[in-house]
């Protein structure tokens, strides 16, 4: 399952998305990893959680982190969840190349049975209309 979590800065994306992954940490029979741009999480999310700060791997835009996700997933075979912090941030504030990443990820993702909640620093009605079903 695949869903977006958008708001404008300050509305509470961040916060939402750590309950998530933390909560998902403590039923998981898997991994759970997040993702994100820097390490402002590392005090937030549990110790139980693998944190990845894209910067120190040079993903600087969709298709990257298309990429990063799926040699992931493929080099760690029980995922069960995947929290991706300033996902337009990561897009370079690109809201169309952010909006072609996350219809790959959430095909990608769907297809691997894993749960993945991605957030945007966009108003809704700002989005792409190919992507609002991912907001639902």
């Amino acid at each position: 399952m695949f869903k977006l979590i958008v708001g404008i800065k300050g509305t509470g994306k961040t916060k939402t998305l750590v309950e998530m992954a933390n909560a998902a940490a403590q039923s998981s029979n898997g991994s759970v990893v997040c993702i994100e741009p820097g390490d402002k999480l590392k005090f937030d999310v549990s110790h139980e959680i693998r944190l990845i700060d894209t910067l120190e791997y040079e993903i600087k835009d969709g298709q990257a982190l298309y990429g990063f996700i799926c040699g992931i997933v493929a080099s760690n075979h029980d995922i069960t969840d995947i929290f991706v912090d300033g996902s337009l941030k990561i897009c370079r504030s690109d809201v169309n190349e952010m909006a072609v990443a996350v219809r790959e990820i959430a095909y990608f993702i769907d297809s691997k049975g894993i749960n993945c909640t991605m957030t945007a620093s966009i108003a809704a009605e700002d989005l792409p209309e190919n992507i609002t079903q991912y907001t639902k």
